[in-house]
């Protein structure tokens, strides 16, 4: 099997054309290019206080697991695709033998796992986010258990959270053999695989997500097909929308998991990379997005979880007593963020999307390529400040504004903005089972 570990001074030197249009497949610093050049480089204009006597009292961050492989159904697109090329591909492309000799070694064994550049990805922000707030994420704070954490039942989510924890123990000269505990909690992290009006209606719904049929079957991705076809020399029927995909991703899970840029990466131009990537987010928009109300309210539970923390934490402040809980760490997936995120209200364009208007969309503020790549964050960072706490939220530690607010918005006016939510999201309607485990 290649080797996993991936080599910087070869991505620093090559970077692929399309590198910014991998969907959920993107690596963090390709989101964030400033960090390219230094993975632990911190942005001070990013991470600045609301104000400078502001004092930080609590930090909750939700994170996206790290650079996995491909999961069980891409790696099935992956080995049609590998069968197709090489018993039907021909012509005179360049770097067709190259295709044709590529061996394939994405297993399902390790579908969906983390690897080693994940770990890397979770390791890396650790150190970052002590960095930024360094009155937190203190050793102190973790040997004393004021700093948790929360993971989904998945391996990779777990994984990703020891990660976390290693980048810790590494940046505040904790050793290795400390362990700190975490908690499973599906309810929270995986609240989309339990909601069953969401699962009836928009998962299991065909007319839920027409667009993104119609577009799969529309002019432009239908453009996409042609010109692979064309260059592979492979009937347009025999390649399906399953290895057109896995043609294009590809490119991206051989640079995120072993830093290559192989000639995968040449079948697609910028212009094809876009509506690639559009396809995606058309279908994370109506699968998890605005496009359903079902989709942002399933995450509820998740929104109540947060804004409960951020309650007790001002009660403790308030009274003198030290905050219990400085730091909290949920560990999840693309589909934990993108509903709440949605819920909260970020990212909204002020037109859908649907599959007549691509074009109309390039620009879109919804888009999971600089949104939720690999190892993807949303923070809330609560301050005490001299005209009263104030809360920050951060997307992949870069500040964002709330609806109608500014980046550093009093707390009492976050809580107008969201009255309605906080009264109730009608969670019965979701049907949500408990889950807990202690690790």
């Amino acid at each position: 099997r290649p080797l996993l570990h991936v080599n910087a001074a070869a991505i620093k030197q090559e970077i692929p054309a399309n590198a910014e249009f991998f969907n959920t497949k993107t690596r963090y610093q390709d989101a964030d290019p400033f960090l390219r050049e230094n993975i632990l480089a911190i942005n001070v204009s990013a991470v600045k206080p609301p104000a400078p006597a502001c004092i930080p009292i609590h930090l909750t961050a939700i994170i996206r697991h790290g650079t996995r492989f491909p999961t069980a159904g891409n790696v099935e697109k992956i080995a049609i695709l590998d069968k197709l090329v090489k018993s039907e591909a021909k012509g005179d492309l360049s770097y067709l033998p190259e295709l044709k000799a590529w061996k394939n070694w994405y297993t399902q064994e390790t579908a969906g796992h983390l690897t080693a550049a994940g770990r890397g990805d979770q390791i890396h922000l650790a150190k970052r986010l002590v960095k930024t707030f360094p009155t937190l994420l203190t050793k102190s704070n973790l040997l004393n258990k004021r700093v948790k954490f929360i993971t989904s039942s998945v391996p990779r989510c777990i994984n990703s959270t020891l990660a976390f924890q290693q980048g810790l123990k590494e940046s505040l000269s904790i050793p290795d053999n400390e362990e700190f505990k975490y908690t499973v909690n599906d309810t929270l992290m995986r609240f989309f695989a339990s909601c069953e009006r969401l699962l009836v209606t928009v998962l299991n719904n065909k007319e839920a997500v027409v667009q993104v049929t119609l577009f799969e079957e529309g002019p432009e991705m239908s453009k996409v097909h042609q010109r692979l076809s064309d260059q592979l020399q492979i009937p347009y029927a025999n390649i399906t929308l399953g290895s057109v995909e896995a043609a294009y991703y590809l490119c991206a899970y051989e640079f995120s998991i072993l830093g290559l840029v192989t000639p995968w990466c040449k079948l697609f131009d910028r212009a094809e990379a876009q509506v690639m990537d559009y396809a995606g987010d058309l279908g994370l928009y109506w699968k998890r997005g605005y496009g359903h109300e079902v989709n942002y309210m399933s995450s509820c539970v998740l929104f109540h979880n947060l804004f409960n923390r951020l309650e007790t934490s001002i009660n403790q402040f308030k009274s003198g007593q030290p905050v219990s809980e400085v730091v909290n760490v949920q560990v999840g997936h693309a589909e934990t963020l993108i509903p709440l995120m949605t819920l909260l209200g970020l990212f909204k364009g002020k037109i859908s999307l649907d599959a007549n208007n691509f074009a109309e969309n390039l620009h879109r503020p919804f888009n999971c390529s600089k949104n939720v790549p690999f190892a993807a964050n949303l923070m809330a960072a609560l301050w005490s400040c001299p005209d009263g706490f104030r809360l920050q939220f951060r997307v992949n530690e870069n500040p964002v504004a709330l609806p109608g607010l500014s980046y550093s918005p009093l707390y009492e006016e976050v809580k107008k903005l969201y009255a309605d939510l906080l009264q109730g999201c009608n969670e019965e309607e979701y049907q949500l089972g408990l889950q807990h485990t202690d690790w």
